[in-house]
């Protein structure tokens, strides 16, 4: 008898997460409850739950007396982004009952994006482009002091997780010289990365493009205020691609206004953002309406990471693609996770 696992991804869609593949192999392995895009009835959810070994859920909302209807559950896998302060960490701990997020399958989707950024904004592509549609485009034109080339420049990445490295590696062909400040990284991955570990004022200052990738903790929202901000070198370019918690967009805003940087900007502390943002109206911005990871097919490396991770848990032994809750990073991470925004976002868009 195949052990049964709630698919309950609802505000996601279904084949946002899994190709028909990798949904077809889940179906061969597991007695799949719901699987489809709305979200599941109380009825039906409840009436699995007795049965399940495995929760796969968007809006997860597990406390203790959730988990006593669930006695032979042994995996919840969060499909919203992030570790969510809506489940009960110790009680799932003291069941043995292990909590994943899919926040590592953004990784390509979101790299492609970010390297996009990078050479659109190290070029100027879309100021140019801009100008060119006005008939105000400059021929054969330098843009000394304004443009850069990606190939062999100094790169600084504040925070290198999995979305981070998947850029790193985006990156090698240009030959950067590539500087990292993360607090959570062992010296012996920062070696085998081949990247230099320097402090946040020294990222940020000697960088000439710097991805904010760090997760967001207790500890570090804005953490990049206007002091850093103004050591950025003149012409440098920061790539917003993580989350906004983690800089004072304030100040982001006032020194993007004086024309010193450029920025890249994919996501933002209140979102939609305003429409008379001033941000807005900046040739030196490019925005993006929160959509790094938001093209056909680049959330479903979540899905194979959930399968893969599943098949090595039921052959005895531990996840290895999915983000593990943990003591350490769930006191990090805990309340403050934005996924119910973006939750909103989506079924504003539906």
């Amino acid at each position: 008898m195949k052990p049964v696992l709630i698919l309950d991804s609802h505000w996601r869609r279904v084949d946002e997460l899994f190709d028909a593949n990798t949904l077809l192999a889940l179906r061969k392995t597991f007695d799949v409850v719901w699987a489809l895009d709305s979200p599941i009835p109380d009825d039906v959810l409840y009436g699995a739950l007795p049965r399940a070994s495995v929760l796969v859920t968007a809006t997860p909302n597990i406390d203790s007396n959730f988990l006593d209807k669930a006695p032979q559950l042994k995996v919840i896998i969060e499909v919203s982004g992030a570790f969510p302060d809506t489940i009960d960490y110790a009680a799932c701990a003291s069941r043995g009952i292990e909590v994943l997020s899919c926040a590592a399958g953004f990784q390509d989707s979101v790299a492609e994006m970010a390297l996009a950024m990078t050479l659109a904004g190290g070029r100027g592509l879309v100021r140019e482009h801009e100008l060119f549609r006005r008939g105000e485009e400059f021929w054969l034109d330098d843009r000394d002091g304004r443009d850069f080339t990606v190939f062999g420049a100094k790169i600084g990445f504040v925070g290198f997780g999995a979305i981070a490295r998947a850029t790193h590696k985006l990156l090698v062909p240009f030959a950067p010289d590539v500087c990292v400040y993360d607090p959570w990284l062992p010296a012996e991955a920062a070696d085998a990365a081949g990247v230099t570990q320097m402090s946040l004022v020294d990222v940020m200052s000697q960088s000439q493009v710097v991805y904010l990738a760090a997760a967001p903790t207790r500890e570090n929202q804005a953490m990049i205020g206007a002091d850093l901000l103004n050591a950025m070198a003149p012409g440098a370019l920061l790539v917003l691609i993580s989350r906004a918690h983690l800089i004072d967009f304030d100040a982001l805003t006032s020194v993007l206004a004086t024309g010193r940087i450029s920025a890249a900007v994919d996501v933002f502390p209140q979102e939609p953002l305003a429409s008379e943002h001033p941000i807005r109206k900046m040739p030196n911005v490019i925005l993006s309406p929160h959509r790094a990871a938001a093209v056909p097919g680049g959330r479903q490396l979540i899905g194979r990471m959930i399968l893969a991770d599943l098949m090595r848990i039921r052959d005895g032994g531990t996840a290895h693609n999915l983000q593990r809750a943990s003591e350490t990073n769930i006191a990090q991470l805990g309340g403050v996770d934005d996924a119910a925004q973006v939750a909103s976002m989506a079924g504003q868009r539906a």
